[in-house]
């Protein structure tokens, strides 16, 4: 029986897909395999009987890789699950912006008790005219999962779009469409663009990118749009951008009291993927990773570990390592079986970084004893007989 904890609730949807084989329990002292959206893992004493942990949105800031990877815990999320929300929000704020929409919402709630409020909206209207957001210069920095489908709809709404990122996928490449205009430097998007939105992760390398080395390569007055995460923006710089008229409007999805002293900026409460829709999507998502990991050993769209899969074992058994990334692993692998006098008819081995994972189906079953030895094996993380 495979034991589920939900640290955040998780939408019904996709905890109705857990067959007989699993028990949601109250607390992740006990957990096989944890279910997280917000909550901090950070500070929790993983148990050993942990084999996975699922995180129901994109961003991972709240889980510890690298201890996880070291206990031989893998690590999902679920990319693409939301990028419609985003993209809609995304594509709701240019709009926003443009036309001054939240300015003119606002003055109106702030007259809406005047007598003649009909004839002041035609005397003041005029206070709040915008611009269309046709031919205008659309840059998108990172084109995975949310930016590509931000670049295919604004370019769809006859924006010019710019797009830039160095490791796009082979998947998302097909998906881009030929009018996109593909940037082959960051700075590019900063020298070209009316509109800037941004969608990679935090790394150290994106850390602060938009900050006062950046904003003096813009254009005067460009707007930006922050649906990512707040750790890419240089909030000292964007202020003084802000003051000085560089940076026409910033929206960000991640609200502070620092920047929203500021008049041009539009404050979110984090609604990127904030629909019922996305937290459905990536619910199911992140319970057949679950299920799929712990029934069959395949991993696909870990952040910690290699995606490795290897379909519904056919054979006798198939037993799971997480190890290390060094050499002569798969050999002394192999040897352990061969001194058994088992047959190995099927295996794989994918390697991310410092860890690697190795499937193998056996002809005939195992032994706690073979197990024993594997996990004996320097640089062997976990060892799991899956069947």
């Amino acid at each position: 029986m495979f034991k589920i904890n939900c640290l955040n609730p998780i939408a019904n949807v996709g905890i109705d897909l857990l067959t007989e084989k699993y028990e949601k329990v109250d607390s992740y002292n006990e957990a096989t395999a944890l279910l997280v959206r917000s909550t901090s893992v950070h500070d929790l004493e993983l148990p050993s009987s942990l084999e996975a942990i699922a995180r129901a949105g994109a961003g991972v800031n709240n889980i510890p890789l690298d201890k996880c990877a070291e206990s031989g815990i893998v690590v999902f999320n679920t990319p693409g699950a939301n990028a419609n929300g985003v993209k809609e929000i995304v594509m709701a704020a240019l709009v926003m912006i443009s036309r001054n929409l939240v300015d003119g919402i606002n003055w109106v709630s702030s007259v809406k008790e005047e007598p003649e409020l009909a004839k002041l909206v035609e005397k003041k209207k005029s206070k709040f005219v915008g611009s269309e957001i046709m031919g205008k210069k659309l840059g998108v920095i990172g084109l995975g999962a949310v930016g590509v489908l931000v670049a295919n709809a604004a370019n769809k709404l006859d924006m010019e779009v710019y797009g830039y990122d160095p490791f796009i996928s082979v998947d998302t490449a097909w998906k881009l469409s030929k009018y996109i205009k593909h940037s082959k430097s960051v700075d590019e998007i900063f020298r070209e663009c009316d509109f800037i939105t941004v969608h990679v992760p935090s790394t150290e390398q994106t850390k602060g990118m938009f900050n006062a080395k950046s904003f003096e390569i813009m254009k005067d007055g460009v707007n930006i749009l922050n649906f990512s995460r707040d750790t890419l923006v240089n909030e000292d710089d964007m202020i003084e951008a802000l003051k000085s008229g560089k940076v026409g409007k910033y929206v960000t999805d991640f609200p502070n009291p620092k920047i929203t002293t500021m008049e041009q900026v539009l404050a979110i409460p984090h609604l990127g993927a904030s629909t019922s829709e996305s937290e459905d999507n990536c619910a199911i998502m992140a319970v057949r990773q679950i299920m799929d990991y712990l029934e069959n050993g395949n991993i696909k769209h870990s952040v910690n570990y290699p995606d490795c899969e290897m379909g519904v074992c056919t054979h006798a058994e198939r037993i799971a390592i997480n190890h290390r990334n060094i050499p002569n692993m798969l050999s002394q692998f192999t040897a352990t079986f061969a001194k058994e006098n088992i047959n190995i008819p099927d295996m794989i081995n994918k390697s991310k970084g410092q860890y690697a994972y190795t499937i193998l189906d056996i002809d005939s079953p195992s032994t706690p004893e073979i197990a024993k030895k594997l996990r004996e094996i320097d640089g062997v993380l976990k060892v799991r007989i899956i069947k």
